[in-house]
């Protein structure tokens, strides 16, 4: 990984391997009997946490429902992630070939690279009602409530959702754990009823999966997703009132 050439795309490349490609070498092994515990909290945990999620982005904006719906799905997600068994925060390889870092560049760039895209999508999604009524009346909660405190629920909810999502399940998981917890993660917002939503379920899922496969811990994920989520949250309503 510290060959150079190739120009930017070469560089872009050597980043996107890096970052989404080749695993960094661990052992994280678990027994059958440990597996097994860690399938049957992460099941309990998704009942709960799928109706929590409904409730909580159903709520009328600003109603103090909100607030406690999201916090305690919050928690349903920290304490089944915990439950199920240790967490690793995991490593990342450097520019020079290293592998003993912990990721902190490469997702904070892959979550501004994602933020980027799903705001030049915003552009033509903020031209169709269709899609732009269900994401308006999203935005609403921030919008008539307190734009600080939904920022920190934003937060807490990027990083409890990859505890369990990228940590408790991916690691549940004995085959296909990047598709398998995606499509897991995706479903779970099924219930808002706002297809832009759903649709950055799925990618940002995805992203985060194979940033889980490459580093073997959870520390990338959620920074990506905590970059991408406060970003869509302050800039997703100027981008869609661009050409009102």
């Amino acid at each position: 990984m510290s060959e150079r050439g190739g120009g930017p795309f070469g560089e872009l490349g050597r980043f996107a391997r890096a970052a989404l490609v080749d695993p960094v070498p661990r052992d994280h092994r678990e027994s059958r009997a440990a597996i097994r515990r860690r399938q049957v909290v992460v099941l309990a945990t998704l009942v709960v946490g799928f109706a929590l999620l409904t409730w909580a982005l159903r709520t009328p904006p600003g109603s103090s429902a909100f607030y406690v719906a999201t916090l305690a799905l919050a928690a349903v997600w920290v304490a089944g992630a915990f439950a199920s068994g240790p967490l690793h925060l995991g490593r990342a390889r450097t520019r020079t070939g290293r592998i003993d870092a912990r990721p902190v560049v490469q997702p904070v760039v892959l979550g501004v690279s994602l933020l980027l895209v799903f705001l030049a999508g915003a552009l033509v999604v903020g031209r169709i009602p269709l899609l732009r009524g269900p994401v308006e009346e999203l935005l609403d909660h921030a919008r008539f409530g307190s734009l600080l405190a939904v920022a920190l629920i934003t937060a807490i909810n990027g990083i409890a959702e990859e505890l369990f999502f990228r940590g408790a399940m991916y690691a549940a998981l004995t085959r296909h754990p990047v598709a398998v917890s995606t499509i897991a993660y995706t479903l779970s917002t099924v219930g808002t009823g706002v297809p832009l939503l759903v649709l950055a379920a799925a990618a940002l899922g995805l992203v985060t999966g194979l940033q889980r496969r490459v580093t073997g811990g959870i520390l990338a994920p959620t920074i990506t997703h905590v970059v991408w989520s406060l970003g869509m949250l302050l800039l997703l309503p100027p981008a869609l009132a661009i050409g009102d």
